[in-house]
């Protein structure tokens, strides 16, 4: 594979919101520290992300020490969140999956996102992921669980592969919609120095000193046709994507990883593929 290393780190302590890249970040059993811990519902209990509200992708939480959050989006004041005392929890159900979450506790974070997105939204926050939430079981081992993300604790993808679906896109019926960055696909890691779809072929790998058991390709949704600078919606790279990388019958772009240990992961890192 030559010389791959981690080119950067992504975490989104809001699911849905835009997160941050920090040079650093330490890896707990379901995914990076502060990553996707809080997240927003609707009246029925269901997640709300850019799949509905396009908009999100212009509101933006800060991670803050001890695992708060502010949140800031434009035209509107900043508002500091802090997490909840433990109290009573709320349904929440990510696609299909029952979890508990315990609701921020100020009125006012609920009203600020609700004013946001100009429909009623409730804040909520993961208190407990070692229990909360498994992984699924069909590609989880027993204990494995995750925070509110999609449905694993980390997302990898690599810049080799961007270059390639854009080359694809560039050739397309869709020209003009590419190149596309790599925040349309909202990962959590990417790699560089490796070739075009290495990924395919992993099943396990070591960032630095932390090891990951790959879980397989992740299946691609309406989110990645959002720009994450205008919320404005296209078509790619879902069109590009369906004609050329339909894996398991859904149009697949990086891959799921389950921690396999815990440690420190940084920018420049080595990635090893061990399997």
């Amino acid at each position: 594979m030559g010389s791959a290393l981690l080119q950067s780190i992504h975490i989104h302590p809001v699911k849905a919101f835009r997160g941050f890249a920090p040079r650093e970040a330490a890896v707990e059993p379901w995914g990076l520290a502060g990553d996707r811990r809080w997240t927003l519902i609707d009246d029925g209990g269901k997640v709300v992300t850019q799949r509905q509200q396009p908009r999100l992708a212009l509101a933006a939480a800060e991670l803050l020490p001890g695992g708060g959050v502010r949140l800031s989006a434009p035209g509107t004041a900043s508002l500091t969140v802090p997490v909840p005392r433990p109290a009573g929890t709320v349904p929440v159900d990510v696609f299909g999956d029952k979890v508990e979450g315990v609701p921020a506790e100020a009125a006012a974070a609920h009203a600020w996102c609700s004013d946001y997105l100009g429909t009623g939204v409730r804040l909520v926050h993961m208190d407990d992921p070692a229990t909360r939430r498994p992984v699924d079981p069909a590609y989880a081992r027993p204990g494995e669980t995750v925070s509110f993300a999609d449905g694993y604790p980390l997302l990898l993808t690599t810049s080799a592969s961007l270059d390639a679906l854009n080359s694809l896109i560039a050739g397309g019926a869709r020209p003009a919609e590419g190149p596309l960055p790599m925040n349309r696909f909202r990962p959590n890691v990417v790699v560089r120095g490796t070739e075009a779809w290495a990924e395919d072929d992993w099943s396990r790998v070591a960032i630095g000193e932390v090891t990951f058991r790959v879980t397989g390709m992740c299946g691609r949704c309406v989110v990645t046709t959002t720009d994450q600078d205008t919320a404005a919606r296209g078509r790619e790279p879902l069109a590009t994507l369906v004609r050329h990388r339909r894996i398991g019958g859904k149009p697949a772009f990086g891959q799921n990883l389950v921690p396999l240990s815990t440690g420190v992961i940084r920018v420049g890192d080595a990635v090893t593929v061990l399997a």
